[in-house]
């Protein structure tokens, strides 16, 4: 079962590839990048039907003189520009922080949490699955929460749930071998971790 499910992302793929050739090119790219207003109105009336879409071929002239006046930087250009420094801290810490949240080691060690959670050994590998199913299903959660409540809670309010949940997680798998029920609590801590990586960071 598990070669099929591999190969079954590649049929994903396989009908972007098959597809793509039929969609239409972006509007702001054939008017900004190739400079063809006719071509950029043909793909506008293609995706969002016949009618006047001046309004729309405006905005997109209003970007293309926006960028032609700004100046485009090299990366020691940005490091050194003072007006660019905070969005640059800010991007350096968001950034590390996801690379150092402990994502990595929870998906690492959860078959080990797993089999000491006296699993069947063929249940495992499903649970693992549930466990990245869980990541998917929050991802598309927060595509629905971050309108309402901005990106900043969600990401102080998901960094903040992870933080406990690893204090937790670190406590019950220290008890694990006093008390049998903690294994199952070390499996409840590791989803709630997948769930609020995917909602916050």
């Amino acid at each position: 079962l598990w070669p099929w499910l591999l190969a079954s992302s590649g049929l994903s793929a396989l009908v972007q590839l098959v597809t793509l050739p039929f969609f239409p090119d972006s509007p702001s790219y054939l008017l900004i990048q190739k400079g063809n207003e006719e071509a950029c109105r043909k793909a506008i009336r293609k995706l969002w039907g016949e009618g006047d879409h001046q309004a729309e071929i405006d905005d997109i002239m209003k970007e293309k003189v926006a960028m032609t006046s700004t100046k485009t930087l090299r990366v020691l250009e940005v490091i050194k520009e003072r007006s660019l420094r905070w969005q640059l801290y800010i991007l350096m810490t968001v950034m590390t922080t996801l690379q150092l949240c402990g994502i990595n080691a929870i998906y690492f060690y959860s078959f080990e949490v797993f089999h000491t959670a006296k699993f069947e050994e063929y249940l495992i590998p499903y649970t693992s699955l549930g466990v990245g199913l869980c990541e998917c299903l929050s991802s598309i959660l927060c595509s629905t929460l971050i309108d309402r409540f901005g990106r900043k809670v969600l990401l102080w309010g998901g960094y903040t749930l992870m933080c406990s949940v690893l204090a937790l997680l670190t406590m019950t798998l220290s008890l694990q071998h006093r008390f049998f029920w903690m294994h199952y609590f070390s499996v409840i801590l590791i989803f709630l971790f997948v769930i609020f990586y995917g909602i916050g960071p």
